[in-house]
């Protein structure tokens, strides 16, 4: 989900709720305690340089359980980082405290924001020797154009 899809959708809520990819929901009493812009500059394990950049919005809970964060309120911070980090229409990517920090990406179901969950992949698959996956294929999905052996048909 990207910045600009965000703001839409936040204009629409009454209220915000995060959910975990587990189902379970970041407690209601949440603050969202930094819109930012995270850049990275990396080389990949072919020799590739590259750059990414995403949105980061951090979620933390406290025991402050009467603080509710209204959309309103998530969108006037979501301006204000716009301005004044000059930050663009950016994917987001959310970080999260369970065992350890989580980063997730975003998406909507029509009710609660989902923590989607991420992966590492390999970006230079074709220099580091990773064979390319197969396709997996059904018996059922084969054609066998010859004919086929039947019970006294004499070819077996």
């Amino acid at each position: 989900m990207k910045l600009s899809e965000i703001k839409s959708k936040l204009k629409a809520l009454d209220t915000i709720a995060f959910q975990l990819p587990n189902g379970t929901l970041v407690p209601n009493h949440f603050h969202v305690t930094e819109v930012g812009k995270i850049s990275k500059h990396f080389i990949d394990c072919g020799g590739t340089v590259r750059t990414e950049n995403v949105a980061n919005f951090q979620l933390w809970e406290a025991d402050d359980y009467d603080h509710r964060l209204h959309p309103e309120k998530l969108l006037n911070i979501i301006e204000l980082s716009e301005k004044v980090l000059e930050i663009e229409d950016l994917e987001i990517e959310v970080e999260y405290q369970g065992d350890t920090i989580g980063k997730y990406g975003l998406d909507f179901d029509g009710t609660h924001f989902l923590l989607t969950s991420k992966l590492t992949d390999c970006l230079a698959k074709d220099q580091c020797g990773i064979p390319e996956k197969k396709p997996k294929l059904q018996f059922s999905d084969l054609q066998n154009d010859a004919p086929s052996c039947t019970p006294g048909s004499g070819c077996c």
